[in-house]
């Protein structure tokens, strides 16, 4: 399928559910089989992947180094905040509780397109992430872009 891009703000209701954007949910694997998983993200928010991208995200877990100390951590850490969440009949998801406490989120979501997944932001706190930033676009854009091309 194609990557997710682009953002949105939806109401999360007060039972923690939220619809998936259409422009993003259009986007979503038949193998995905309307299945989710949340899990805490890095920056203070949520990371949102069809369970096919999970399914392949995941298997970079069977690497990590368990006999170490960050190994074991990281493990602990993804894997406990983890969730499945399934489309309801109204195409919502419901996000735990502790992972919309996690990520500040309390009326609004803001859903970014991060190709194989989605970050879901308290729009707020995204904005401070963002001006926080003493980098520029660009400068960040030439680092990651560039990376290996110039050595």
């Amino acid at each position: 399928m194609g990557r997710f891009k682009g953002q949105e703000v939806y109401s999360i209701d007060n039972k923690g559910r939220v619809a998936i954007p259409m422009k993003m949910r259009k986007l979503v694997s038949p193998d995905a089989k309307d299945t989710f998983t949340l899990t805490r993200g890095f920056d203070k928010c949520i990371h949102l992947f069809p369970n096919d991208e999970w399914e392949q995200f995941a298997a970079q877990f069977d690497e990590v180094d368990v006999y170490s100390k960050e190994g074991r951590f990281f493990l602990d850490i993804i894997n406990s905040w983890s969730e499945e969440s399934t489309l309801d009949s109204q195409q919502r998801i419901s996000i735990p509780k502790r992972l919309l406490d996690y990520a500040g989120i309390q009326k609004d979501a803001m859903f970014i397109g991060m190709n194989k997944y989605i970050a879901i932001w308290n729009p707020e706190e995204h904005e401070k992430y963002i001006s926080a930033l003493d980098t520029s676009y660009e400068e960040i854009a030439q680092k990651v872009m560039s990376k290996g091309k110039n050595e």
